[in-house]
């Protein structure tokens, strides 16, 4: 019977799930230090978890377990994201209520959950759909209304005709519902929205001081968008009007010779003539249907001109206005002055509609052709004015000057950052804690009246309309004004699913509090977020949400910090057959049949093995074999090796060290593909050593401590059978015994042309003169030629002697 046969995983994992849930091995006691380890908390919808799911987990859990060993107590606490699109939508899929759904998924995720052998506190489960905890979700938003952070406004927006939903900017990717895959369009609503760009500096400044991957800043940084430049008014022509635009390029207005509305912009139809009104309108109506990502590729240009002229400030110059799909609303002001010399986009519509095409930066003195492209690098100012002869780079400033001292514009910081839409017009979410009154407009529900619950009915499909399935609950709906007592009308939208994802971290430290989101006692305690874990597709929206939630908290007095997560390790995902692996696609491979065929230690390890956790890795059913196979060594080595006397031969404390080394480093760097590798490597070692000598008790037990993280399972039986009652985590984690890895003599590879022909051992530290002629001692004889062209050394490895 070989080594995987006796590893009886089943009996193991059966054994030990019992015995850590019978006595738990992660304690909390008053003096013992403490820290608060997450990882983000999953959507309740559909039939239950995938393996890719398990990535953030597992990572989450070897950290905690390895903080135990080291004497730490951690806060893992687990929960459920249970309001929003993913939970209603499976619910109309099946046609079972989202109440009902969402209770019989959190049943299952909880018990997937606990296969990965997580060691979670469930005594401090949350669930965003509770009364209990939405209330606070309810009671933060009153705040943000009560501070002006919270408004009422009609849009066009993204619009899902799918789920039926808006969809705010961060969840239209790439011009598709990022739920349903379905082409967004436009809609004009009535939204709820939140001023997040009230916040955009500080959420920009404060990233710098973030334990965060470059990758992570970089996205938040992008998203955010910050640029520098000036705001410029130009007059309409024969009218009472104006069109302000913001440009990173002031130093260019000499250069500006036609203006560009976006068709969203309030002022594309009321500056038309009576000529050219129906085409601007048709082509409007026309526009509304593309979404963003496909007006921004779409390689021909398309426009129509309204009849109206604007001027230029600086030139005097009638500029043509011009409607064009290429300018959106979205960024700036929804207008452009026009370029076409100086900028790609522009090039191209100037050539389309016969539009003039000046050069205002030359690159060099001879540089006074036809222009062919747009040119927008920097130069020398020509036909420019005051300030002809400047620097492209020193006229920017020059030109914003002017403007301002000419009461024509003036400078100013632009973001891409738009302010956040928070309403939804679906039925599963928060309802919006706000009472319409004709009198007194929209007043906030009291605190003594929240939770506003969400009713029970039972035709929750959304509507064509965009109204919210609550609009038509009338006994709901109607309510007294809490000011005046005047009959009023509930907000009938709900809250986006990010809204309870927002500050949901906090709660876990406080969860049954009925007074307070967070108590002081245990903010001080438990937050920030020690580290937090999650997955490179939350980078954007669910983080910056987080963060523009925790400094809103901080300037009202909740907390008293402005970040929420020292650390942040955002993991890649795991694919399978080259893509995403996906429940409702088939493409994924289910938890429960992986734990059935490996038990639960062989996938976590596994999970960890598959790549650099930060990085996308393919599933691979042969990887997984590896892996078990490695597991079986272990445990032979362990189980043939309990009980025996062996020493611990100079041999045995190289491998032992060399391994805590090995593992200590790589865990903390987060390589966990390497971690595994070690043991892989270490293991290997061991056995070739245990053939000659045995491995003496020690280093069984410091392979079983660093193996407990990764492998608690069967890392608890292999302690219990090496003869110990103690529990293993309350173990120390080893230190390295750095004067056990000193070795005597080095083996140094010698190649000839790349190609090796002998190993020599020298003294270790020798220098490198030392090695080079002891190597050409002993490879001399074979030489092609007296002399080598080059030698080659790789410090304390290899001698390479090229000829």
């Amino acid at each position: 019977m070989d080594a995987n046969t006796r590893f009886n995983f089943s009996a193991i994992d059966k054994k030990w799930m019992k015995r850590f849930a019978d006595e738990p091995v992660n304690v909390y006691s008053d003096g013992k230090p403490s820290l608060y380890y997450l990882a983000m908390f999953p959507y309740p919808s559909g039939t239950g978890l995938h393996v890719g799911h398990w990535r953030p987990y597992v990572i989450n859990d070897i950290m905690c377990r390895h903080q135990m060993l080291k004497g730490n107590y951690v806060m893992q606490p687990m929960g459920w994201d249970a309001f929003g699109l993913p939970a209603e939508n499976y619910a109309i899929q099946t046609g079972v209520h989202p109440a009902k759904t969402t209770a019989e998924s959190i049943v299952t995720f909880k018990k997937q959950l606990d296969d990965i052998g997580a060691a979670l506190d469930w005594s401090r489960e949350i669930n965003t759909s509770d009364p209990a905890y939405y209330k606070w979700t309810q009671w933060i938003f009153i705040q943000m209304f009560k501070k002006g952070l919270a408004y009422e406004k009609d849009m066009l927006l993204n619009w899902c005709p799918s789920c039926k939903v808006v969809l705010a900017n961060e969840e239209s990717v790439g011009g598709c519902c990022e739920r349903c895959g379905e082409t967004a369009t436009k809609k004009h609503l009535r939204q709820w929205m939140l001023r997040i760009t009230a916040y955009a500096e500080r959420l920009l400044n404060d990233l710098d001081g973030l334990d965060w991957s470059y990758k992570v800043k970089k996205m938040q940084t992008d998203w955010i968008g910050k640029s520098y430049g000036a705001e410029i008014t130009f007059d309409v022509k024969g009218t009472d009007k104006e069109i302000t635009v913001f440009t990173t390029r002031p130093d260019t207005l000499f250069g500006a010779t036609f203006m560009v509305l976006s068709p969203e912009h309030e002022l594309a139809l009321q500056v038309s003539d009576p000529i050219h009104y129906e085409a601007v309108k048709q082509y409007i109506n026309e526009t509304s249907a593309k979404s963003n990502i496909d007006r921004m590729a779409a390689k021909d240009k398309t426009g129509v001109f309204t009849g109206a002229y604007a001027v230029n400030p600086v030139t005097g110059e009638d500029m043509p206005i011009w409607v064009a799909d290429y300018v959106l609303i979205d960024y700036g002001t929804g207008a452009i002055m026009a370029v076409p010399a100086h900028d790609e986009r522009d090039f191209e519509f100037a050539s389309k509609y016969g539009l003039v095409i000046r050069r205002v930066i030359a690159r060099d003195e001879d540089d006074t052709g036809i222009m062919e492209a747009a040119y927008a690098g920097e130069g020398v100012m020509v036909n420019s004015g005051f300030i002809n002869g400047q620097k492209s780079k020193d006229a920017i400033e020059s030109v914003a000057n002017h403007l301002e001292k000419e009461g024509l514009g003036k400078k100013t910081v632009n973001y891409k950052l738009r302010d956040w839409v928070f309403s939804r017009q679906r039925y599963w979410g928060e309802p919006i804690p706000l009472i319409h009154c004709p009198i007194c407009g929209v007043v906030p529900v009291p605190d003594a009246q929240l939770p506003v619950e969400l009713p029970y009915v039972e035709s929750y499909k959304p509507s064509d309309t965009g109204e919210s399935p609550l609009s038509r609950i009338e006994e709901w709906v109607n309510t007294p004004c809490p000011q005046c007592g005047a009959a009023s009308k509930r907000e009938t939208n709900t809250m986006p699913n990010w809204a309870g994802s927002s500050w949901y971290y906090l709660r876990f430290a406080d969860p049954h509090n009925s007074e307070a989101p967070i108590s002081p006692e245990a903010m001080k305690k438990w937050v920030p977020v020690d580290l937090y874990i999650g997955g490179v597709e939350h980078a954007v929206l669910h983080l910056l949400y987080v963060r523009f939630y925790t400094k809103f908290l901080y300037d009202i007095g909740v907390v008293d910090f402005e970040e929420p997560f020292k650390r942040f390790f955002c993991n890649g995902m795991i694919n399978l057959n080259g893509s995403k692996m996906s429940k409702s696609k088939g493409n994924y491979i289910s938890p429960d049949d992986i734990i059935a065929c490996y038990g639960r230690d062989v996938p976590r390890l596994y999970i960890l093995f598959v790549g650099p956790p930060e990085m996308d890795s393919e599933w691979d059913e042969n990887g997984i074999e590896g892996v078990f196979r490695f597991m079986g060594k272990a445990w032979k080595l362990v189980s043939e090796n309990a009980g025996k006397t062996a020493k611990p031969t100079k041999e045995l404390l190289f491998a032992r060290n060399k391994l805590i080394k090995d593992v200590t480093e790589r865990l903390a760097a987060f390589s966990f593909n390497t971690v595994v590798s070690a043991f892989m490597e270490g293991v290997n070692k061991l056995l070739d050593l245990s053939k000659s000598s045995g491995v003496d008790k020690e280093t069984l037990e410091t392979l079983i401590i660093l193996l407990a993280p990764f492998a608690p399972f069967t890392s608890a039986e292999m302690w219990e059978i090496t003869g110990h009652s103690t529990p293993l985590f309350a173990q120390k984690w080893p230190v390295c015994d750095e004067s056990a890895l000193r070795v005597d003599e080095i083996t140094i590879v010698i190649q000839i042309n790349g190609k090796v022909r002998e190993n020599i051992s020298v003294p270790a530290g020798s220098d490198k003169e030392e090695i080079i002629k002891a190597a050409r001692t002993a490879a001399k004889p074979k030489f092609p030629q007296e002399q080598p062209l080059k030698e080659i050394y790789v410090p304390n490895k290899l001698v390479n002697f090229v000829f």
